[in-house]
């Protein structure tokens, strides 16, 4: 029997997808981004309620009220990709009762292997749109802010906007270190390539995580950074060309 590790719901969200949102959160996370909101979510064998895919379904439609003609149910985490058996049999079941479904993601699992493909293929199927999350471009930059490179992000970005799935592309601005001219120059090259990109959102940095990396005991190493100007986010939102996406608003 599949089942997923799920770390927390959130039974009215605004901001992760279109409308009203349920969104659950997975366990389990091979990134260390620096600014990670949900360290607890890192360990993907511990903590969390473990669901199968119709018991998390049963759970989450029970909410469906809220959700009128445009919201629905997102996946986030942690790394949902990291449970696609569990993902895939739950958006399933999403697309049968006529569920919006979103998948919130770092893309980070993604391999190109015919394997792997072919169950992504299926994930997709039941997949309404993607929340991509690029959180830097250039590979280098990526591995320090992660720990992980971030080839095979971009080459799922492009697989899926191949496969006409709409895709809503999320930028962290962390002073200092996501917000240089440069980087947010080549992200927007590449994400000119991307057809199915139907919208672009700069995501302030905040250090609300700041209590649960004490509490972990995780060495925290942005005390220092603040949290960008209102001329700061306009000026990356400038760069990113965010008003030219038939989604913005």
């Amino acid at each position: 029997m599949t089942t997923g590790r799920i770390h927390k719901l959130e039974t009215f969200g605004l901001v992760d997808g279109p409308g009203v949102r349920c969104v659950v959160f997975t366990q389990g996370c091979r990134m260390r981004c620096r600014y990670c909101h949900n360290p607890e979510t890192w360990n993907g064998s511990e903590g969390g309620t473990l669901y199968t895919p119709q018991q998390l379904f049963s759970l989450v439609y029970r909410y469906k009220s809220y959700w009128k003609n445009n919201g629905g149910v997102t996946v986030s985490g942690g790394e949902p990709l990291l449970q696609l058996d569990f993902l895939t049999e739950f958006f399933e079941i999403c697309s049968e009762h006529h569920v919006h479904t979103a998948l919130d993601t770092s893309g980070n699992p993604f391999e190109n292997t015919p394997e792997y493909l072919a169950k992504f293929d299926r994930l997709l199927a039941a997949t309404s749109i993607v929340l991509l999350d690029l959180k830097m471009f250039d590979s280098e930059g990526h591995k320090k802010l992660t720990r992980q490179p971030n080839e095979n992000i971009l080459e799922m970005a492009r697989y899926i906007s191949d496969k006409n799935i709409p895709i809503w592309v999320r930028r962290v601005l962390v002073p200092g270190l996501t917000d240089s001219d440069e980087d947010l120059t080549n992200t927007y090259e590449f994400i000119k390539t991307l057809p199915s990109v139907r919208r672009v959102e700069v995501l302030p940095y905040h250090a609300f995580a700041i209590p649960k990396w004490q509490e972990l005991g995780i060495p925290y190493s942005l005390t220092d950074v603040l949290t960008p100007t209102q001329k700061q986010i306009k000026h990356a939102e400038d760069i990113l060309h965010v008003k030219d996406f038939p989604d913005y608003s």
